[in-house]
């Protein structure tokens, strides 16, 4: 049985687009897996001066199962090297949100910005440490898409089926102590890695969405 009982990703594509467009879990959503404490976030509020940056979350068949799509910066990186992320960045001058989505997702796992279909975006998320603000879309692709990994920035592309990034059971929190205060971090285990911090906090609010798609028992 697919995941949510949806009999195409068509129909799953459609239904998302619907449920898009609605309001949004929003700050609630991102609060399911985020640290605490969170120096200087605020939630639900965007402080002036931060950038904007945008990043995609790609719907995908992968053997007639809905999948989503990770990346694992490389290890050598001056920021975030080794962390789980969305394929996304810096929104360049002139550019609109979602075409920088579009763009980076190209540059970062090589998938043409013509086989995608944006279906509509989650909720912008402010991350202190960097002054950004992320702009999350949610894409569909066309077909069974072949990632190739950016020489440099992804060392590898991680592939998610639906059902297991709503898995309770990959889910968990442990604790990390920075600058002498002790955090409490929640974490999704993906194929080997821990997806933490903002990447999650998106990922959390997208399961919320994913998860009132569900038909209700009985």
């Amino acid at each position: 049985m697919r995941w949510a009982d949806h009999a195409s990703l068509a129909e799953l594509a459609g239904r998302l687009k619907e449920r898009l467009a609605r309001p949004l879990p929003g700050t609630d959503g991102q609060l399911r897996l985020s640290p605490r404490p969170r120096r200087g976030w605020q939630p639900g509020r965007i402080p002036p001066g931060c950038r904007d940056a945008a990043a995609l979350l790609l719907v995908f068949d992968r053997g007639l199962a809905p999948h989503t799509v990770l990346t694992l910066r490389h290890r050598d990186l001056p920021q975030h090297g080794g962390q789980v992320s969305l394929p996304g960045g810096v929104v360049e001058p002139g550019e609109t949100l979602q075409a920088a989505a579009l763009r980076e997702t190209e540059e970062e796992i090589g998938i043409g910005r013509q086989t995608i279909q944006i279906l509509g975006a989650l909720t912008p998320l402010h991350i202190p440490v960097s002054r950004f603000v992320l702009h999350p879309f949610v894409g569909v692709a066309a077909g069974s898409p072949v990632f190739a990994a950016s020489d440099g920035e992804v060392e590898r592309v991680i592939e998610v089926p639906l059902a297991r990034l709503v898995d309770p059971a990959l889910h968990g929190e442990e604790s990390r102590e920075r600058d002498g205060t002790v955090y409490e971090v929640p974490f999704i285990a993906v194929d080997g890695e821990k997806v933490w911090g903002a990447t999650a906090m998106v990922l959390a609010e997208w399961i919320t969405v994913l998860e009132s798609l569900r038909p209700s028992p009985g």
